[in-house]
């Protein structure tokens, strides 16, 4: 071949190149549905901000529904720059976090929580660490009695010093605050051994600087630190919230000091007492080290956050919706009087003979949707429903969505007890009912908080009948919710008056 025939050969390869090239570029764009390697669709982002404007950092959970009814139920929204894969509606989310919970399984970097808890913990960790950590945990919340009558002995003890709280306002109005305080201590006596005093100062500083946290979490100026780490120094937000966490943990790091000077296998009355010896054991075997003074702090801060939120926010609905729709509070006493009396308190037995109440519990944890969403990463690419999703994507499962699926439950958006229940008034389970996640990351204390949920819940209206404040009317009290990390209530105050 001359030199001139293999220049123009090469020339003549490069150009069927470059054509099969534009050829391939326009089947891929103009047959997507047919590409292995399509992410799902979604709105087209603006430069820099991606999808920002389309997303109501104080509700995405609702601007993320919006989005699905015009891009389907597995749709992609760009945070700044970062892509995140939304999964909307019952069926999207149950594939994706029971049929495929191993490729969905890993937490995404997130600014805020990198910064706090530095991968380590229960909720934010991954591979042997969070496996590790998460299994220790449930077998600890098993032995200390969870579901059990040691647990049902517990709550039970708090519920008459949170009636005894409840009763010294002499049916005169109180802040709905003033719910929190027992769901608090259950929390505390799994972690430290023992409750508080409500009245205790650090009782008073921890509820305090959990209830600053968990606000601040819902700031929008937080949305934007997390799209744009960088801009922090321009930002206030996440400075609070790192400087509230220090504090708690500096109050954390006593119990845990104190622990490890008295801590042995013949006294484990806590949570942080058992960590401690796994400790132990690990400096003993040499083995890697999952127990480390750092993942004990960060899994007592996890569990302080999210066991005491969780539970104390939804209760402060119970009774908000209660004062609401009286004829609703007034059918479950009506029951609780029937299976229990006046005298007898109840039992987690009970549940068992009180379709209603336990109908009118799940709806509260339907209505209010109190962890709207909780984020994963691809842990591998994953191909989903025809769609290609990359190895450490951000996927954001919309809780708040499945809840109020207008194709699993009738009446998505509005309290109504029977979607718990049967024609003849039995209650019925739903799988739609995800307050608690799904899947292997699911809640690890939501037996706990189901408990605690019956009996502080039965045990209030056996004793007492909410109303709104004297100046106010059932039409009066808004459900619009606070923005926060989690779903809350605007705040309330409330009137028990003592049942007769």
């Amino acid at each position: 071949m001359t030199p001139w025939a293999s220049v123009l050969f090469s020339s003549g390869t490069v150009a069927l190149l470059f054509a099969l090239l534009l050829l391939t570029a326009f089947w891929f764009f103009t047959h997507p549905e047919k590409s292995s390697l399509r992410m799902p669709p979604g709105p087209p982002p603006l430069p820099i901000i991606g999808n920002l404007h389309l997303v109501d950092p104080t509700r995405q959970d609702i601007s993320f529904m919006k989005l699905s009814e015009i891009y389907g139920p597995v749709f992609t929204v760009h945070l700044g720059r970062r892509k995140a894969v939304v999964l909307a509606g019952h069926e999207a989310v149950k594939e994706a976090l029971l049929s495929k919970d191993n490729e969905f399984i890993e937490r995404p970097y997130i600014p805020i929580f990198s910064q706090i808890q530095h991968e380590k913990g229960i909720f934010f960790s991954d591979g042997d660490l969070w496996k590790t950590t998460r299994r220790f945990t449930l077998s600890y919340l098993r032995e200390f009695g969870m579901g059990k009558q040691q647990m049902e002995g517990r709550i039970l003890e708090e519920l008459h010093f949170l009636t005894e709280m409840v009763n010294s306002f002499k049916g005169g109005e109180f802040e709905s605050k003033a719910f929190s305080a027992a769901p608090t201590n259950i929390t505390f006596t799994v972690l430290f051994g023992d409750r508080f005093d409500y009245a205790n100062p650090t009782f008073v500083t921890l509820l305090r600087l959990i209830g600053e946290v968990m606000s601040l979490l819902g700031q929008p100026f937080l949305h934007v630190f997390n799209a744009y780490p960088y801009l922090g120094f321009l930002l206030k937000p996440h400075k609070m919230i790192l400087r509230r966490i220090e504090e708690t943990c500096a109050i954390l790091k006593k119990y845990i000091q104190a622990a490890k000077q008295s801590v042995s296998e013949n006294t484990v009355g806590s949570y942080i007492d058992a960590m401690l010896l796994k400790q132990k054991e690990e400096e003993k075997s040499e083995s890697k080290s999952i127990f480390c003074d750092a993942n004990i702090l960060a899994s007592v801060l996890d569990l302080v956050m999210a066991g005491t939120e969780t539970t104390a926010t939804t209760l402060q609905w119970a009774i908000l919706l209660m004062m609401k729709y009286p004829e609703i509070q007034r059918k479950v006493q009506e029951e609780i009087k029937r299976v229990l009396g006046s005298e007898r308190g109840p039992t987690y037995e009970d549940k068992k003979h009180m379709p209603f109440a336990t109908a009118v519990i799940h709806e509260v944890q339907r209505f209010a949707s109190v962890v709207p969403q909780f984020p994963r990463c691809t842990a591998v690419d994953t191909h989903f429903r025809g769609y290609f999703i990359p190895k450490g994507t951000m996927v954001i499962a919309s809780f708040t969505s499945v809840l109020y699926d207008q194709t699993q439950w009738e009446t998505p958006n509005k309290f109504n007890p029977n979607h718990f229940l049967d024609g003849a008034g039995n209650f019925v389970a739903k799988e739609a009912f995800v307050p608690f996640s799904i899947g292997r990351r699911n809640c690890a204390g939501e037996s706990l908080a189901k408990m605690e949920l019956f009996l502080f819940f039965v045990g209030l209206l056996q004793k007492f009948t909410f109303r709104p404040p004297p100046e106010m009317t059932e039409s009066d009290l808004d459900l619009t919710v606070k923005p926060a990390f989690t779903r809350r209530p605007q705040p309330y105050s409330t009137c028990a008056v003592p049942c007769d």
